[in-house]
């Protein structure tokens, strides 16, 4: 399952929202994000769906690859889907189980966080996977820039930003890998009682962090040794250039804010 993770992974393409300026496509998420919890009955849910669909096609990312980078994820998913419907008793009845109630706004708000989630997932995962990490950071850094007054790091926060982001699929891999070799060793975290299973995890853990901790400074020596230094006065080999199809994706997302906003309830 670690191997799925798809968060942080960029895949190099020629569509329209590879094209899209690293800084149209930040703005384009934080205010998606915010967007988002304007939905609030089964129109406007039905149309975020729909926009988040557009946005998957146009990126020519495949739905079935988003899908299944869905998997680490989907048991927080699950637990939010049913915390709303055992505790949510509003509305009719639907079943009765004994000690089991399951209500209509229940199973509802189940339904409504559950797409909330699956498109904010969608919308952040595309962002990584339409854009490279030197475009995340120059991207960050750029719109960052009015923070220098306040003698904000800026580019050293995009920097490790952007970093973090590239290095989630590589941890996840190494977790993969390091647990079918704890599996091959007798280890087994996925049967037993809890003690035991969170006793099993140990042995994860520690080759995971070495290996995180090794990563790290071989990524230090090689930036060091090319002589790397960030901030004031580095010049960037690729200029970034905000063209008429950047303004358009923001144009969009505003008209679907105004769509969501008058349909809702």
């Amino acid at each position: 399952m670690m191997e799925k993770m798809i968060f942080g992974r960029f895949i190099p393409g020629d569509s329209l929202v590879h094209r899209l300026d690293p800084r149209a496509k930040i703005l384009f998420v934080f205010v998606f994000i915010a967007i988002v919890f304007i939905a609030n009955n089964t129109l406007t849910y039905a149309v975020l769906l729909g926009f988040t669909f557009l946005v998957i096609m146009l990126s020519k990312i495949r739905l079935y690859f988003l899908i299944n980078g869905l998997r680490p994820v989907m048991l927080l998913l699950v637990f939010t889907f049913l915390l709303h419907i055992f505790f949510t008793q509003e509305g009719d009845l639907l079943l009765d189980f004994g000690f089991i109630e399951i209500y209509e706004e229940g199973l509802r708000q189940g339904i409504f966080i559950a797409i909330r989630f699956l498109v904010l997932v969608f919308m952040t995962s595309i962002l990584t996977l339409t854009t490279s990490p030197i475009s995340i950071t120059d991207g960050t850094e750029i719109l960052l820039n009015p923070f220098k007054r306040f003698k904000l790091p800026v580019h050293e926060l995009a920097l490790m930003m952007s970093i973090s982001l590239r290095f989630i699929p590589t941890l996840m891999d190494e977790t993969g890998k390091i647990l079918k070799a704890q599996t091959a060793r007798g280890s087994d975290i996925s049967s037993g009682p809890l003690k035991e299973r969170l006793r099993a995890v140990t042995p994860l853990l520690i080759p995971l962090f070495v290996s995180a901790f090794k990563r790290a400074e071989d990524l230090a020596t090689a930036m060091e040794v090319r002589g790397y230094r960030g901030g004031e006065g580095r010049t960037r080999y690729r200029q970034l250039e905000w063209h008429a199809r950047d303004s358009v994706s923001l144009l969009l997302l505003a008209l679907l804010a105004v769509v969501l906003w008058y349909f809702r309830s």
